[in-house]
């Protein structure tokens, strides 16, 4: 990949309409214009962010960039009062930064009051962004980018610098829930992770859990209530934890009213091998009875005898039971692997 000069690996302009020459606009009019169109300096940050988000200059430039960046990433914006792709792009990093809760920090450097540093950065035009990681610049890009590539960059970034202390806190918080639902305490286990959202609305993790759990407690409609919070995100495949309690609940409302027939449902199909609606119906029954192993044995019997029946329904089950176990489960393991062998037989 093709970057600035002396800064391998940054990526290159996105489009000569998004980026600016670092020589400011000539001619005695230029500040008037400037003020006419409210081409001004970037307001300060709020004070509560001020850690994250700073004015730095040549003087304090390896404290506040390479020093810090044994720290969190550091992400450092080249800009200009009179720029007009830096008034675009500078907001939009400064929200992507603010939403990693101190992942990532930002440092601003106006050219026109460090132009030496520019100089030694070789930045030849505006905006220009580097990212900094362990006293080293690791990624950048030049010109305005859209909100969306701005949060992806950001984002990258704040991968490098591993979880916040608070982050950890809900991940031990969560690993504590586990505990308690393995035990077999799933109220002590929903109450924990219901806290953790109250923290952390968006956390994927603690909505697959909680819902997880309500969903084994019998509280279908809670769980479909916690279920309905997940926001997903544009064109991205649903998290494997979301899929496999949405596939849960899904299988839970379909066995709640066959789940106590197991028995006669057996008998159905003891009497008529051949009756592969009572067969799917007692698959339904034994999962929503918690024994998806015979499930499963019994969705493949189907498959073998009549991959096609209604339309290919106990494929799908299949599938769907495979998504409710995790695709990590050694049920889903081996049942795909059998399921294999008797379509490609």
């Amino acid at each position: 990949m093709a970057g600035f000069p002396g800064m391998p690996g940054v990526k290159p302009p996105a489009s000569a309409q998004s980026q600016t020459s670092v020589q400011p606009p000539a001619g005695p009019s230029a500040g008037l214009a400037g003020a006419l169109s409210g081409t001004l300096p970037d307001a300060p940050p709020p004070a509560g962010d001020a850690e994250l988000i700073k004015d730095v200059s040549t003087p304090t430039f390896m404290a506040d960039v390479i020093d810090a960046s044994f720290g969190p990433a550091v992400i450092v914006d080249f800009w200009a009062p009179w720029c007009g792709p830096c008034k675009q792009l500078g907001p939009s990093l400064e929200k992507a930064v603010l939403e990693q809760k101190g992942r990532v920090r930002l440092v601003k450097i106006n050219v026109d009051e460090n132009q030496e540093l520019a100089q030694q950065m070789r930045i030849q035009s505006i905006p220009a962004v580097y990212a900094f990681k362990d006293g080293r610049p690791v990624d950048g890009f030049a010109g305005a980018l859209p909100d969306s590539q701005v949060r992806q960059f950001v984002e990258g970034l704040a991968k490098l610098s591993g979880p916040t202390s608070e982050e950890e806190g809900l991940k031990d918080a969560m690993a504590q829930a586990e505990e308690m639902a393995a035990s077999g305490d799933l109220e002590t286990a929903i109450a924990i992770y219901a806290e953790v959202l109250a923290q952390a609305p968006t956390n994927v993790e603690a909505i697959a859990g909680l819902a997880k759990h309500q969903q084994a407690s019998g509280d279908l409609a809670g769980a479909k209530e916690t279920l309905a919070t997940f926001k997903p995100e544009p064109n991205k495949a649903e998290p494997t934890a979301i899929a496999t309690v949405r596939a849960a609940i899904e299988l839970a409302e379909q066995s709640a009213g066959v789940s106590g027939e197991v028995d006669a449902l057996a008998a159905k199909v003891a009497a008529d091998p051949a009756d592969h609606q009572a067969r799917f119906d007692l698959a339904v029954a034994q999962f929503g009875a918690g024994k998806p192993d015979a499930a499963i044995d019994e969705l493949l019997a189907i498959i073998k005898k009549s991959r096609d029946w209604n339309d290919g329904a106990a494929r799908a089950q299949l599938v769907k039971v495979f998504e409710a176990l995790g695709p990590m489960h050694e049920l889903s393991q081996s049942g795909r692997r059998r399921l294999s062998s008797i379509l490609f037989s």
